[in-house]
């Protein structure tokens, strides 16, 4: 365990300086200081530093969530710039770019084998912000693309693998922490609370995510439904679902339509005060049913 923990203080090190000289070519074109990459900078600079003593003596948890949040800082900034433009058509290898950066943290934990599962050396927060992230990326950019009738009628087959990430990316956001189990031994003082941790809605992010993800399912089988299936794989439970989950080819009406249902259950039952919009919602689940009776 020592040798794989200074394997990954070394890894990281790397990742960081290559994070650094990244960021100083976007602050540079950028032209002016932007607080993302500025926050960016100092964490990378800390995790520099703390390289630099006793790599032995390191621990690997700490460095590598400096370099996490520093990677989400970073990757903030230029998804920012991508929306704000409304992601121009050269956008793909950006897109991928800014995946990849995403993915490492997770990645370097798993080529390791530090721990059995990722988040108990990342920590849930952390892996849920990381997939959160490449979720609501992919979904930004491919509802523009949803926008392009002439890129839909020659890249459909392209949207579908960009809908498929991005859902499996929100569904792994929404399984990491298990829901709460009420009993006896646990009490609440508000009981819609109870109801939604008993549910796995810990945040308001989580909600987005579950909207999203019956977005982009409705975006599949509205624009991809027509393609021969593909053997795609992903983890269809909408929440507390262990890492051993099992996998199986990603429907886009069965997912879409059980977390459109729980999200609607949720929106207009505890959380119905907060005045959660289910309209949408509540379309796509009519357009589910409707091509269900084709």
């Amino acid at each position: 365990m020592a040798a794989a923990g200074s394997s990954v203080v070394r890894r990281v090190e790397e990742l960081g300086d290559l994070a650094q000289a990244h960021i100083q070519q976007l602050s540079e074109a950028a032209g002016e200081d932007d607080h993302f990459l500025i926050r960016a900078s100092a964490a990378l600079e800390k995790l520099k530093l703390l390289c630099g003593e006793d790599k032995e003596c390191s621990n690997p948890s700490n460095l590598l969530e400096l370099y996490t949040q520093a990677i989400l800082d970073m990757t903030y900034f230029e998804e920012n710039k991508l929306v704000d433009e409304d992601f121009p058509e050269d956008s793909s290898q950006k897109v991928k770019e800014l995946i990849s950066f995403l993915s490492e943290p997770e990645i370097l934990v798993k080529e390791n084998n530090m721990h059995p599962k990722p988040c108990d050396l990342l920590g849930d927060e952390l892996l849920e912000c990381l997939s959160w992230r490449r979720g609501a990326l992919l979904y930004m950019y491919c509802h523009s693309l949803t926008k392009r009738r002439e890129w839909l009628t020659r890249k459909s087959n392209l949207l579908k693998k960009y809908l498929i990430d991005g859902i499996s990316y929100l569904l792994q956001m929404l399984n990491y922490r298990c829901p709460v189990q009420l009993n006896e031994g646990v009490s609440f003082q508000d009981l819609d609370t109870a109801k939604l941790l008993s549910e796995g809605i810990f945040s308001d992010i989580h909600l987005l995510a579950m909207m999203y993800s019956g977005e982009m399912c409705y975006w599949g089988l509205k624009h991809c439904a027509d393609q021969q299936p593909e053997n795609h794989e992903v983890d269809s439970g909408v929440s507390g679902a262990s890492y051993t989950t099992q996998k199986e080819p990603l429907d886009f009406r069965e997912v879409g339509e059980k977390i459109l249902k729980k999200y609607v259950f949720v929106c207009e039952g505890p959380l119905k005060e907060q005045e959660w919009n289910t309209t949408n919602a509540k379309q796509i689940l009519n357009f589910f049913q409707h091509h269900t009776n084709q």
